[in-house]
């Protein structure tokens, strides 16, 4: 059973499955911080009024409807925190869209690839000699 395990774990799918759960983690923190730290301020420096997408929400209980920011309103009570929806979709929209990118890369470096046949290989001494045999039979 150990040796069917270590097989199974130690197989190419599994350990790049592996590298590549590990890869999208870092990949996801830095979409975060790109949208949470770059984007996200400035379309609040570009709207009137210097929207802060991360503390909008509506509060669903009267205590939540006292408080000025979200995490105040989320330990007072029970609030719909759209403004991180928001933030979490456009996280997504991005992660998409750089993953369209670079899968779109990839499959034109295997057209490329692709279209470039690879030369026939030499036929064999063998082979020549079997064909000029034929030739000869055919006008024959």
């Amino acid at each position: 059973m150990l040796k069917e395990f270590r097989e199974f774990a130690l197989k190419g799918n599994v350990v790049d499955l592996a590298v590549g759960v590990i890869i999208g983690g870092a990949f996801g923190a830095i979409v975060t911080s790109l949208v949470g730290d770059i984007i996200m301020p400035i379309i609040g420096a570009i709207t009137p009024g210097g929207l802060d997408f991360s503390n909008y929400f509506i509060p669903l209980s009267k205590k939540a409807a006292e408080a000025t920011n979200l995490a105040d309103a989320k330990k007072l009570g029970a609030v719909l925190a759209y403004g991180s929806f928001l933030t979490l979709t456009l996280n997504f929209f991005i992660i998409a869209f750089v993953l369209f990118i670079v899968i779109r890369a990839m499959n034109k470096l295997k057209r490329k690839q692709e279209a470039a046949p690879a030369a026939p290989p030499k036929p064999s001494a063998e082979v020549e000699l079997l064909t000029e045999i034929r030739d000869l039979l055919k006008k024959a």
